[in-house]
């Protein structure tokens, strides 16, 4: 089943049904990508190492797409890192350490 998009004014960059930017032909979201460079100050170079299935165009557009698109990306990356603090929280510890803390592992 084909996901529906919307194509944009970047050659390699397609917006879901929820106006998710995905690079065209992958399933990966720009912000997936961004967070590289944001967390590891990763180079295109870097970023095409680390990903040797993208190209560097592919690159270059998510990359122009985001500093085109900064505030609301990182907004959203923002969002998703206090969703994922929260589950933390309220999650307690997961099954795996309760086991391994029982052993005597942790």
């Amino acid at each position: 089943m084909q996901l529906a998009h919307m194509e944009t004014p970047y050659e390699h960059i397609e917006l879901d049904t929820k106006g998710i930017p995905f690079i065209l032909g992958t399933n990966m979201k720009i912000i997936e990508l961004v967070s590289g460079k944001i967390s590891y100050g990763w180079s295109p170079e870097e970023l095409h190492f680390q990903h040797p299935y993208l190209s560097m165009g592919q690159i270059h557009s998510a990359l122009a797409y985001y500093w085109d698109h900064q505030i609301e990306l990182e907004k959203d990356i923002e969002q998703r890192l206090q969703r994922v603090q929260q589950i933390q929280k309220d999650g307690g510890s997961p099954l795996l350490i309760d086991r391994l803390k029982a052993k005597g592992l942790v």
